[in-house]
Order: structure tokens, then sequence, then C-alpha cells
């Protein structure tokens, strides 16, 4: 990125990927700490993808409306 470009725009499709990806991993954590509960291989596989599916729908989506 050079000194040049300015934020980072809504429009950029990794930008929108990176939020909806950081904004599912903050939901998870939160319903982590109400659950108090020690992860199984069932929920380790349910976090990864309910944080990478949103994400990659988001970029997709982001990407076709650039």
């Amino acid at each position: 990125m050079s000194a040049t470009d300015g934020p980072p725009r809504w429009t950029n499709p990794a930008y929108v990927a990176t939020v909806v990806g950081v904004l599912a991993t903050g939901g998870l954590v939160f319903y982590s700490a109400l659950t108090q509960s020690g992860p199984t291989v069932d929920e380790v596989i349910f976090v990864v993808l309910s944080i990478s599916l949103p994400a990659t729908v988001a970029y997709e989506l982001a990407r076709r409306w650039r």
C-alpha cells in the first residue's frame, strides 16, 4: 500500500471480508464466554465454518458490487 492510498473503502472486498471475519470471531467469543464449556471437535468445526463462511460470502458480494 503506497502513501498516496487513502483509508480502505467499504467497497474493497478484502476490507469487507476482514470486517465480517472480525465481527464473526467476536460473536463466537462472546457466545463461548456465555456458555463456559470446553470446545469439542464439533464445536471447533462450527467455529471455523462460522468465521470463514460469512467472510467468504461478504468478500464475494463486495467483489461483485464493486
